[in-house]
């Protein structure tokens, strides 16, 4: 749930009032709901060195928590306590700061990453909030020196108003999102609808997200990616070509006298076509197991994938083969005649 006409805190900014969960709460078909919160920002490590996270603030076992974890344990405190991805490099028991606050990670986890590959950083939902939407001190300030000097929050015989107007702007009820976890025998749309008609704010379920994410958040990047698939493609087969063509024409003689034998022009068609696919399948296996190795030691998180490891094979082997048409032309058109000459 995020605020009304937005599409959530992953691809636009999303605020609501943190007493919005409570009616959610009472909704049927919902077994759990919780704030949280998102940003991106610089967190200092004990070394002094900046890693760039997104600080994600959710309530200790509610919703939003990281699922599993490698060492250590759970949020337990509501204050100064951090779980952290490994590839943020924070150890257990490092102190962190985020904004004005030091934080004692005291759990790992792995592949809690955002839609950039930012690794994340848990902390409590109250210390989020003060991170995110609670200003410094200078500027508390100055905007306490503006209220006073308004004379409509600082009005003669009305006494605690500006106090109280102060106190608002200096504290912090504000989240991102609300997660939901829906009751058994609900579909999402049946606990979304009434959530959308009665609450007044956005409801996105789990395949919705997955849309906003993939076809409108990354669709730029992933048509960069997909630009710089098709440039290796085509540079990949002219140097391919290029080295099956050279490697052929140093073969003329031999060429020759295999047709002046009666040698087939399939048969020398076939011996061309294997020795560019066997150059193919060497450069797949060399890179296939340099992004084996570098995968776990890369800046951000990169999930290797079965399938698409076979359509790399298979793209790298119809590429290998389209580059080894001009060699093969130019062996079908050698003379037998030159095995003498």
């Amino acid at each position: 749930m995020v605020q009304k006409d937005t599409q959530g805190p992953y691809a636009e900014s999303s605020s609501l009032k943190d007493d919005v969960v409570r009616s959610l709460r009472g909704m049927p078909g919902v077994a759990q709901a919780a704030n949280v919160t998102y940003f991106t920002m610089q967190v200092q490590g004990n070394d002094g060195d900046d890693t760039r996270a997104m600080v994600v603030g959710m309530e200790p076992g509610q919703p939003g928590e990281p699922g599993y974890l490698l060492a250590g344990r759970q949020l337990t405190r509501s204050h100064y306590e951090a779980v952290a991805d490994v590839k943020t490099g924070f150890a257990l028991g490092e102190r962190i700061r985020i904004r004005r606050h030091d934080y004692s990670v005291v759990g790992l986890t792995q592949r809690m990453v955002s839609s950039g590959g930012d690794p994340m950083v848990f902390i409590p939902l109250k210390d989020a909030q003060e991170a995110q939407f609670l200003k410094d001190n200078d500027a508390i300030i100055n905007d306490r020196t503006r209220t006073a000097a308004n004379p409509a929050f600082n009005r003669p015989g009305v006494p605690g108003l500006l106090d109280a107007v102060q106190a608002l702007q200096t504290s912090s009820h504000n989240v991102n999102a609300v997660l939901v976890q829906l009751a058994p025998g609900f579909t999402p749309e049946q606990v979304a609808e009434p959530i959308r008609r009665w609450k007044h704010l956005q409801v996105f379920t789990r395949m919705d997200m997955e849309e906003i994410l993939v076809a409108k958040l990354i669709a730029t990047a992933a048509r960069q990616i997909g630009m710089f698939l098709m440039i290796l493609a085509v540079v990949s087969a002219a140097i391919v070509a290029f080295i099956i063509y050279t490697m052929t024409l140093g073969k003329i003689r031999e060429i020759a006298v295999l047709k002046l034998i009666g040698t087939r022009n399939v048969t020398i068609a076939s011996m061309i076509l294997q020795q560019a696919l066997g150059l193919g399948l060497i450069g797949f296996i060399i890179g296939k197991v340099a992004a084996t190795i570098w995968a776990p030691v890369f800046p951000k998180f990169v999930l290797l994938l079965t399938q698409d490891a076979v359509t790399g094979l298979v793209a790298t082997m119809l590429i290998c083969a389209l580059a080894s048409t001009l060699a093969i032309r130019a062996a079908l058109k050698v003379d037998p005649a030159e095995a003498i000459g």
